[in-house]
């Protein structure tokens, strides 16, 4: 492959592919989702938790930690008994729920279309 060509762009580490390799939790989207309409775009852990009740802590803080660790989300710990952690947006976390709220906005829209599909063997939807 030549620098500067079209191959360039699907190789595996392209900007496409790091962007859907931070979805390949189910829960990333679903988390930037809650954290901004919600929560307007800050929230503590266990306001995150309970909007989230399907989600179990342990997955909560792993998605969280790889969302800081990807630039969309800002940990803050606050010096208070117990201890205080708050999850922020980052302007790139912002950008990113864009397109995500246009991909609910359109599964809102067809959702009849997609309870018709049949159910991946590893799906819990029933």
């Amino acid at each position: 492959m030549k620098t500067g060509t079209p191959d360039e762009e699907w190789r595996e580490d392209c900007a496409p592919r790091r962007v859907l390799e931070l979805f390949s939790t189910k829960w990333t989207s679903m988390v930037l989702h809650t954290l901004a309409v919600r929560h307007a775009g800050t929230a503590r852990s266990n306001a995150l938790h309970r909007s989230l009740p399907a989600i179990s802590k342990k997955m909560l803080i792993q998605t969280l930690r790889e969302m800081e660790a990807a630039g969309i989300v800002l940990r803050t710990e606050f010096p208070t008994v117990p201890p205080a952690v708050e999850y922020t947006l980052t302007p790139l976390g912002r950008q990113l729920v864009e397109p995500i709220e246009l991909i609910y906005h359109w599964a809102r829209r067809n959702a009849s279309a997609l309870d018709a599909l049949q159910p991946r063997t590893t799906s819990r939807r029933r």
